[in-house]
């Protein structure tokens, strides 16, 4: 694969949607070939799916159908998009990826990582980002920033779910940082914006820099 692939995780609420916009801004004025992209969506079936997964009155789906809906999006956004991509050098820069699937649906619904892990292996035909930045945050955090952006009536299926499933998705997250931290950097969200991205650039600036020589 000659492109790099790097993709921003984060409980709700973490602030990871601004880091993505400044990581972009930054990648233009650096004249850095890149997309940019996020998950579920991405293409026009995925946002199709998307649609359907966050929808609030959605409340009767089974949880192995969310599993396999975010995967669904995810092998059309794969195969369309992202390794396209990768193959002509471009930088990919993705809002969620596989890490969000275990973490939400793995750990926040209890479906196992095991299950997670190979319906996404399968979707993904075994891709796995070059670099990802977890940004960490607590769940208390998270929801009041929410609330604060966007209030409790414009907040989509997952959103809505109780603090103790939020709490379950950070575990998730941070499991995952334990087990893989020479991929995965983590940052403390709770810093002020300005702070995160100083810390996501230092890294990145590396990051480039061994792609480059490569």
């Amino acid at each position: 694969m000659k492109g790099l692939f790097i993709t921003l995780e984060g409980p709700d609420g973490s602030g990871k949607t601004t880091q993505v916009a400044k990581i972009a801004e930054y990648l233009t004025q650096n004249k850095i070939d890149f997309i940019q992209t996020r998950e579920p969506g991405g293409t026009r079936i995925s946002d199709k799916i998307r649609s359907l997964i966050l929808n609030p009155e959605h409340k009767e789906m089974h949880d192995l159908t969310e599993v396999l809906l975010y995967a669904a999006s995810r092998a059309q956004h794969v195969h369309e998009k992202i390794l396209p991509a990768l193959e002509e050098g471009k930088v990919v820069l993705c809002d969620r990826f596989v890490d969000a699937s275990l973490a939400y649906q793995g750990f926040g619904l209890g479906v196992g990582e095991e299950p997670v892990l190979q319906v996404n292996s399968i979707a993904t035909s075994g891709l796995v980002p070059d670099r990802s930045y977890f940004i960490d945050v607590s769940p208390e955090v998270g929801r009041e920033r929410m609330k604060a952006r966007y209030g409790t009536a414009s907040l989509d299926r997952i959103e809505q779910k109780d603090l103790s499933y939020h709490e379950r998705v950070r575990e998730g997250f941070q499991h995952i940082f334990a087990n893989q931290e020479k991929r995965i950097h983590r940052v403390n969200g709770e810093q002020d914006p300005k702070t995160v991205f100083a810390e996501i650039v230092k890294d990145l600036d590396k990051l480039l820099a061994n792609h480059k020589e490569k």
